[in-house]
């Protein structure tokens, strides 16, 4: 899951820091980690598409639609989380939707929407302390 900057060493020490970090960080923060990783996947992909870099914008978008399938939208407890827990699985698979749409597209604007999406749903979880967490 790495965003290095492809300097050898750099990308190196960067995806080390990345595993550190998910290594020792509890659910609440992993969950953070995701957003983050799911956001530059995104913003990695736009680079990429003003670059004319298709190979790499496709791998960019494939990662974020990754992140948010298999690592968000799996993170949640429908049973313990109830509606609010349906809601954000729907609005995962919405994006991952898009993101896909984005891709075949290169659609920028619903590149753009994800990010939005993305970053009003990481803001309010960065908000929520861990022993209140109700769907992770």
């Amino acid at each position: 899951m790495g965003f290095g900057t492809g300097f050898g060493g750099a990308s190196a020490y960067a995806q080390l820091a990345v595993e550190t970090n998910v290594a020792s960080a509890d659910p609440h923060t992993l969950i953070l980690l995701l957003f983050e990783g799911a956001e530059a996947a995104i913003r990695l992909a736009k680079n990429k598409l003003a670059d004319k870099d298709t190979a790499a914008k496709g791998k960019a978008i494939s990662q974020a639609i990754q992140i948010v399938s298999d690592g968000l939208r799996a993170s949640l407890d429908v049973k313990a989380g109830g509606e609010l827990a349906e809601r954000l699985a729907a609005l995962y698979d919405y994006i991952a939707a898009r993101l896909l749409w984005a891709n075949l597209k290169n659609d920028e604007a619903a590149m753009d929407e994800c990010l939005k999406l993305l970053g009003e749903i990481h803001a309010a979880w960065a908000q929520i302390a861990p022993d209140q967490q109700a769907v992770a």
